[in-house]
């Protein structure tokens, strides 16, 4: 592989190495979504339901249609080999990587339940009575579980009572898993209820899992800046950070690159290729993307790699918002040719496009790309109908092929409420 590399064949190594230019089986099944799942290594959790509910969503980007009903056995399922914890955000791992975290779960002790003025603490016989529901109990939801704190005032985190803060702390700290949802709403266990004794019986050191973790980073991107490792698990010890870059460089699994385009302070960029990278000739993909797929979710990459500024808008107000309240972006081949925002109209069985934009030197042939995966998002979501605004420069160009489309005023769809339990990411 080269030593430098211009923006596009970065862009397509990336695009590459996240599972995108394979050809999508016809009938996606479980195998599927676990081998996309192991090339992501970890799937973002988000409540927001505008369109879909953003975990079912990198896994139709990459393999196209599916039952997310399969996804949701696999994830859900009583001994699932999955289980969730703050891994980039709230996010599902496999139930083995469980103990790679453990320095998390340590610093959040230390930051938030060590002190005589945590709120652990101070909450101390809260914390102590949930720990034994659980052990006598368990797994519960929140609401399962009873006691006389319930009724006093609700603190300004989220808006959770004191059992749901001390389910949240406890989870934090590796004491507690999540043993699946129901109705998107976690049931909370002791950690020894859900992660197999073999893995809860197996810690690794602080500086072996910031290596694998990584790697990890690394093969998922396919070349990366040390920033871009960093946020694909939030780790904030750049010392220990850069040892493992240094470490995998001089093991042979990391190569320095240069990427024309890429700087820092004025200067080239210093940048990784993993070994598993890929070059191909050229990517084949059509997708829409989540706002928390790994393509995009480190904005700073995205623009680095796509010139593609991007914010999430669902904090911004109606009027000030520029592209809409939940934009997805549009990936065609290995590039960024725009946003749509998406919304599923339940009650008329309608995909609404409530607006759409194109990016920079989109291909001829984007509308017409970009029209077909409408049809196919709105085939997986069960809806027998589009209809395409009047808000954004792209809009009359995707009508314009989707003739059988309906025609509505633009305007950005209602917030949706939130799940109880879940901060949008």
């Amino acid at each position: 592989m080269k030593s430098s590399l211009s923006a596009a064949e970065a862009r397509r190594i990336a695009v590459s190495a996240q599972g995108f230019g394979r050809s999508r089986p016809a009938t996606p099944g479980t195998r599927q979504l676990n081998i996309e799942l192991s090339r992501m290594a970890t799937l973002q959790i988000d409540s927001v339901n505008v369109f879909a509910r953003s975990h079912y969503m990198p896994l139709f980007s990459r393999v196209g249609s599916y039952d997310t009903a399969a996804l949701d056995r696999l994830l859900f399922a009583q001994k699932s080999p999955y289980v969730e914890y703050w891994a980039h955000m709230a996010s599902f791992i496999p139930a083995g990587d469980w103990e790679l975290f453990r320095f998390r779960m340590d610093d959040m002790r230390a930051k938030y339940g060590n002190g005589p003025d945590s709120w652990v603490h101070t909450h101390h016989e809260i914390v102590e009575w949930v720990r034994t529901e659980l052990a006598t109990r368990g797994p519960l939801r929140p609401a399962e579980i009873e006691h006389d704190a319930k009724k006093g005032a609700r603190g300004p985190w989220w808006d959770w009572d004191v059992v749901k803060h001390a389910l949240e702390f406890l989870w934090t700290f590796g004491e507690v898993a999540i043993a699946g949802r129901r109705s998107f709403e976690r049931r909370y266990a002791l950690a020894e209820q859900v992660i197999p004794r073999e893995v809860l019986g197996s810690p690794v050191a602080r500086s072996d899992a910031i290596r694998e973790l990584v790697r990890r980073a690394a093969r998922a991107y396919g070349v990366a800046t040390a920033s871009d490792l960093a946020d694909y698990w939030r780790i904030k010890d750049r010392r220990a950070l850069m040892a493992a870059i240094g470490e995998l460089q001089d093991a042979g699994e990391l190569t320095p690159v240069t990427v024309a385009g890429w700087t820092s302070a004025g200067r080239p960029a210093k940048a990784w290729l993993h070994r598993d990278a890929t070059l191909p000739r050229r990517v084949d993909a059509t997708a829409i993307l989540t706002p928390f797929d790994p393509v995009v979710w480190f904005r700073s990459r995205a623009e680095r790699l796509f010139g593609f500024e991007y914010r999430i808008e669902i904090y911004t107000p109606a009027p000030k918002r520029r592209y809409g309240y939940y934009s997805l972006p549009l990936l065609l081949d290995d590039d960024i040719v725009g946003r749509v925002d998406l919304k599923a109209d339940r009650a008329s069985s309608t995909l609404l496009v409530q607006s759409a934009w194109w990016e920079h030197d989109a291909p001829a042939d984007a509308a017409a790309r970009v029209a077909d995966a409408l049809r196919s998002a709105a085939r997986w979501q069960g809806l027998e109908s589009i209809s395409v605004s009047r808000r954004g420069d792209a809009v009359d160009d995707l009508a314009g092929v989707l003739i059988e489309a309906r025609r509505h005023e633009g305007g950005p769809p209602e917030p949706v409420a939130l799940a109880a339990d879940e901060p949008t990411g």
